[in-house]
């Protein structure tokens, strides 16, 4: 019997393979101060709830002193006379109950939903402001299960709990008092076992904490696989990854029924041990009070009355104990949303930032911004990296000229467009924006100036309408079409059952690659910014998709600061100047001419691309197959 307790009283071990690391641990002390300030809003209606949990109790006692009297006055000298007086102060105490418990319990479940959404809010919000590098580190799956399941862990620790510890607190104090009214002696003998369930729960509550951070952080894997599975679902299908991937969820949902097992068979030991502590108290009071009735120390219906009493009372103190270990329990979900609200962003706005635009002002146009880039000497390197990705990188665009960079893979080019929309700040060197560094601007002011297509079309799950309004929100229905209409889209969205309102699915998997990419061309011609950004804009497009986007792309480069990111070549020659990136650095700058006639890296490439005659491309697939 002892190995079995110690057995299931050992704390649960920290098993290996777990996708998700556990939160550090936090003091309750500490969580309370953290989340305290957000029932502000609600404590007038927090207050009249407690005043409600604090009368019930009363109420409670007065329905039990009225059994009292039906058994002293009533039944033991067989009076009838004063039931129907008590019989109406029954129901109508009964009634009074009811009615605080209804009003108690939806007050409660007001306060508590309003306080998840604002804390939700919150949260979602500050995930919102972080940089990209925390998205690029951290496992989607996880973040969202902290933003669901232990956000809601968080109100029945500050709220409903607080609730349910006045409530339990006053209970015992009405009904000790009760309880000492009716026979002091019984009383003092009842609480001898009161110390027994502090004890017990003692026992269990830091155990419940441990076995809960564990349930937490499995539950994170869990949804870690799943959005990680599913949200590339057509990647894992293509190359066999069923199998595979029903081993990962497996691993995390086994590691997820090993923690709820050892926390359930925590809590299930602690229940019959609660229990074995009141049958023993009540036995004890029992045995005591029939001996004070044949002494004619108490009444047959005060002794009764006292049981009543009893068993009421040993209920919140044994609710006092299981609070504690939901307090512990809920913990582990506090800690996980603490050390989410504790990450910081790497690109804060500056404390007085420069203004690109006045308060208030529409993003388009943006009259003050001429767009014109400057980098000096820029220099970056990924956090928790070793090797630099770029070094040393000078050169200028100016206002309304186009700018091609084009190189190998792994050159650097995603990282300039990244250091320009600041989703992260150049390790050393500057990065100006109309001779601002853009250190010195807030990020919103600075992405307001810039309209982005990039060569994996992100799409909302809406209507095509939105997305393309999602570039400016504020947008009339004739900007709209006219964006449409820019964007070689309008005959795409005339063939559609419900036009403009017709939903583009998942990520846009319900259009083609290319209309796809006309959406977020559109997407940037509505935006109508000073500043335009193209990262590999046709990369993913067949020849025929290539040619519609292209005309496109270069009605919305006129007359705009545009910066193109490009392997393909032939889509950058009329570039004002082309850089060639490699290593991080730029080796070659100049027109298509100009670097044509330098005859270096950037003219072998434009050759391979341009040149390459059939019969040498027939060899060389030749050569792949055998």
């Amino acid at each position: 019997m002892r190995e079995v307790l110690r057995s299931l009283l050992s704390r649960a071990p920290v098993e290996q393979g777990g996708l998700v690391d556990a939160a550090p641990a936090v003091a309750v002390r500490e969580i309370f101060r953290r989340f305290g300030p957000d029932a502000r809003p609600f404590r007038r209606r927090m207050v009249f709830v407690l005043v409600l949990v604090c009368v019930a109790p009363v109420l409670d006692a007065a329905v039990v002193w009225m059994f009292k009297l039906v058994i002293d006055d009533v039944l033991v000298p067989r009076d009838f006379a004063a039931f129907p007086r008590l019989a109406l102060a029954y129901v109508g105490l009964t009634l009074a109950v009811g009615l605080i418990g209804v009003w108690s319990t939806y007050l409660t479940a007001w306060i508590g939903e309003h306080f998840l959404h604002s804390l939700r809010t919150r949260v979602f919000t500050h995930v919102q402001s972080l940089s990209l590098g925390f998205f690029d580190r951290r496992r989607l799956g996880d973040t969202l299960s902290r933003l669901t399941g232990d956000v809601s862990q968080i109100e029945g620790l500050v709220l409903s709990g607080i609730t349910r510890l006045v409530s339990s607190v006053v209970t015992i104090l009405v009904f000790a008092g009760v309880l000492f009214y009716l026979n002091w002696r019984l009383a003092l003998v009842s609480m001898l076992t009161i110390p027994l369930f502090w004890v017990v729960a003692k026992l269990f509550s830091s155990r419940i904490r441990d076995a809960s951070r564990e349930t937490r952080r499995w539950s994170g894997g869990i949804s870690a696989v799943t959005e990680e599975s599913l949200g590339n679902a057509m990647l894992i299908q293509a190359y066999g990854g069923e199998t595979t991937e029903s081993r990962r969820f497996a691993a995390q949902s086994r590691g997820a029924i090993d923690a709820v097992l050892h926390t359930t068979r925590l809590r299930a030991l602690f229940s019959p041990s609660v229990e074995l502590i009141e049958v023993i108290g009540v036995m004890l009071i029992l045995g005591f009070g029939i001996w004070q009735l044949s002494a004619g120390a108490i009444s047959l219906g005060g002794l009764l009355a006292f049981l009543v009493y009893l068993s009421q009372l040993y209920a919140p103190v044994r609710g006092l104990g299981a609070y504690s270990n939901s307090v512990y329990a809920a913990a582990a979900s506090a800690e996980r949303i603490i050390e989410l609200l504790d990450q910081r962003t790497s690109v804060a706005a500056p404390q007085a930032p420069v203004r690109l635009r006045r308060p208030g002002e529409p993003l388009s146009p943006l009259p003050r911004v001429h767009g014109e880039i400057r980098l000096a000497d820029v220099g970056f390197r990924y956090p928790d990296k070793t090797v630099d990705v770029l070094d040393g990188v000078s050169f200028e665009v100016p206002a309304g000229s186009t700018t091609a960079v084009v190189g190998a893979s792994g050159a650097g080019k995603t990282t300039l467009v990244k250091l320009m929309l600041r989703f992260y700040d150049p390790t050393s060197g500057s990065l100006t924006l109309d001779g601002h560094d853009l250190r010195d601007l807030d990020p919103a002011d600075l992405r307001a100036t810039i309209a982005v297509v990039l060569q994996e079309t992100l799409l909302l799950d809406g209507t095509i309408a939105e997305n393309i309004l999602s570039g400016r929100p504020g947008a009339s229905r004739e900007e709209l079409e006219r964006a449409a209409r820019a964007a070689d889209l309008d005959d795409v969205v005339a063939a559609l059952p419900e036009g403009f309102d017709t939903r583009v699915g998942q990520r846009g998997r319900m259009l083609s690659g290319g209309q796809r990419q006309r959406v977020a061309v559109a997407r940037a011609m509505i935006r109508d910014a000073p500043v335009l950004l193209l990262d590999e804009p046709t990369t993913s497009l067949d020849a025929e998709s290539t040619e519609r986007v292209l005309g496109p792309l270069r009605r919305l480069m006129t007359g705009r600061t545009s910066i193109v990111i490009s392997h393909n070549l032939l889509t950058v020659t009329d570039a004002d100047q082309i850089l060639y990136l490699e290593g991080g650095r730029v080796t070659e700058a100049g027109t298509h001419s100009e670097l044509m006639a330098g005859g270096r890296r950037y003219a072998q490439l434009y050759r391979l691309h341009h040149d390459e005659p059939v019969d040498l491309a027939a060899r060389r697939l030749r050569r792949v197959a055998r």
